[in-house]
């Protein structure tokens, strides 16, 4: 390390601490540096693993579109964990990291522990999905003719203002991450992975069989995901819901004391074996409301 070999491409790893293993998923628009706060605080009890996905340097950038894809997405994260003997892990991603935990869940549940969905299916929302691929695609293709990511309304999107708000500093240093991240790397993630990938909604049986105990958490003014997580919310027994308020999409550096204490809140539970199936008297459709009038 921190280079492993990893399905043809060498990604970046980083590892720190000791015990039961838990692997950071990060979005678009961060990378394995956007976790510091959680790996300061979980690697005291854990084997914190954070990686730069493909395409983000100091990963290993192709240049050939068929190298990118939401299968191969998943698939990283899988061949991650192989690389480093890891049985299971508690997974935790952001956004596109998000997905990426998801279809882990699904295609190798007996791998993970406990999933953290935060921010996750942005566009995957039906009213707004093709405005979403063609806005997707266009700025792919702005990306690829870029020398640098100078993209200011990206940047301060309405979904991202609320850290800029909150803390300046940490915006300020999520801005200059994201000018270090290659343009040819995010251009292709964009077209392969982010415009390319299925609508959650497709994945709605087996996101309702999954076993996999699941914490999803969403910002109240991250609009582009707030249905998509109310959807998986009542799609997945598993599933629980944080809406974290005054909050946007990057809510693991808005507030990542509260973040970070969902998460230990969440994992305790699932460890204690208090997280269980969401009651079938709960669910929607299920009866009368029979409470006080």
């Amino acid at each position: 390390m921190p280079h492993l070999a990893v399905n043809g491409v060498d990604l970046w790893v980083e590892e720190t601490g000791t015990g039961p293993a838990m692997l950071f998923l990060h979005e678009f628009g961060g990378d394995h540096r956007s976790w510091r706060a959680q790996v300061a605080h979980f690697s005291k009890t854990h084997r914190c693993i954070t990686y730069a996905v493909r395409g983000y340097p100091p990963s290993e950038v192709p240049d050939d579109e068929a190298a990118y894809g939401q299968d191969i997405a998943t698939a990283d994260a899988l061949g991650v964990l192989d690389a480093l003997a890891i049985d299971k892990a508690t997974v935790i991603g952001l956004s596109m990291g998000a997905y990426t935990g998801l279809m882990l869940s699904l295609a190798a549940p007996e791998r993970v522990t406990a999933l953290v969905a935060a921010s996750g299916g942005s566009g995957g929302h039906p009213p707004a999905r093709e405005r979403f691929l063609a806005d997707t695609l266009a700025l792919s293709d702005r990306m690829k003719k870029m020398a640098r990511l100078d993209l200011p309304e990206l940047v301060r999107g309405p979904a991202r203002v609320q850290l800029e708000n909150k803390d300046p500093q940490a915006f300020a240093e999520f801005a200059a991450h994201f000018a270090e991240h290659s343009p040819l790397g995010s251009a292709l993630t964009l077209r392969r992975v982010q415009a390319g990938r299925p609508s959650l909604h497709d994945h709605a049986a087996a996101l309702a069989a999954s076993p996999v105990p699941t914490l999803l958490m969403v910002g109240d003014e991250d609009e582009p995901c707030l249905d998509i997580n109310l959807f998986l919310k009542r799609t997945m027994p598993m599933a629980s819901l944080i809406v974290m308020p005054k909050s946007g999409h990057l809510i693991n550096l808005e507030d990542p004391a509260a973040f970070t204490a969902h998460i230990e809140a969440f994992i305790g539970q699932v460890a204690d074996g208090r997280w269980q199936p969401r009651d079938p008297r709960a669910a929607i459709g299920a009866g009368a409301y029979t409470g006080d009038r």
